[in-house]
């Protein structure tokens, strides 16, 4: 046999072997491929599964009414045992009377301040209309009808008048007409002076007494807070604070009673001091007029 069939012989037998070695080992290319069928039918199958398990159950608001709101809380009003209330039902008889002064001082105070607002607000309101009406007038008597009953002005035209009308036969001939009248209309000025100053005399004395009779109301109940203190034996803050803390509020009655007299006083006065000038101008052109025999 040559040497070329001994090679061709060689290479056939070696590509015999190859064929069937590949024919009996499956490759690394077809094992992916047989496998990629498989992971995609996995989870088709999962799917298909699925739906026949049990959900799970989460718990949520809806299923605990309640469960995010808020537990209510309630409030209870705590009354204060340091008040006005309790200094009265637990006051003596000095402390009640102390009190129940300054009521009293009060409610006088503005029942005053609102009178004579009234009348000087009355007053004004003549001095304005009825006086220009009474100069307008044919005559003194004429002028006096058309005044307000019961005003000031008419009350001193009136005097007036009768002082001129009386004169002659009678015991004060003796003083002539023109001093006559003269006193008359400043007697008549003097008794509306008199009437403006009602009640201020009152509204000052409250202005100036009132701080002082709280204060007193104070210092009474320290000295009863103190006494009771000292028999409990027990001075701590909370036993000395609410005590003298409730005594404390006689001088803020006291106070809020003299401030109002205080200021209605002076307002009043200064009021009053308008009005009176009012009266005496026309006091004075009224003696003018009688004097020179007008009637």
């Amino acid at each position: 046999m040559s040497l070329n069939s001994l090679v061709r012989a060689s290479f056939a037998a070696a590509f015999a072997a190859t064929v069937t070695l590949a024919a009996t080992v499956p490759s690394p290319a077809l094992a992916q491929a047989a496998s990629a069928p498989a992971a995609t039918s996995a989870p088709a199958a999962a799917e298909a599964s699925a739906p026949a398990a049990q959900p799970p159950t989460f718990a949520t608001s809806a299923a605990v009414p309640g469960a995010g709101a808020k537990p209510a809380v309630s409030e209870e009003a705590v009354e204060n045992p340091y008040g006005l209330k309790a200094l009265w039902s637990q006051g003596d008889w000095v402390a009640k009377g102390t009190l129940i002064i300054m009521l009293i001082m009060s409610m006088g105070s503005w029942y005053i301040i609102f009178t004579k607002l009234f009348e000087q607000r009355a007053m004004m309101k003549s001095a304005r209309t009825g006086a220009e009406a009474f100069w307008k007038a044919s005559s003194v008597k004429a002028g006096v009808g058309s005044l307000e009953e019961g005003s000031a002005f008419r009350w001193i035209a009136e005097q007036g008048v009768k002082a001129s009308d009386h004169h002659e036969g009678t015991m004060v001939e003796s003083i002539d007409k023109h001093t006559w009248i003269s006193m008359s209309v400043d007697r008549a000025v003097g008794n509306i002076n008199s009437r403006l100053q009602d009640g201020l005399a009152f509204l000052a004395t409250v202005g100036s007494t009132a701080p002082f009779v709280g204060l007193f109301g104070t210092v009474w109940g320290i000295y009863n807070a103190l006494v009771k203190i000292g028999i409990s034996g027990q001075a701590s803050i909370d036993k000395v604070a609410g005590p003298v803390g409730e005594a404390l509020i006689m001088t803020a009655i006291g106070l809020a009673v003299a401030v109002p007299a205080v200021m209605g006083y002076n307002w009043l006065v200064r009021r009053n001091k308008s009005v009176l000038d009012m009266t005496r101008s026309f006091a004075g052109d009224l003696h003018n007029v009688l004097i020179a025999g007008k009637r």
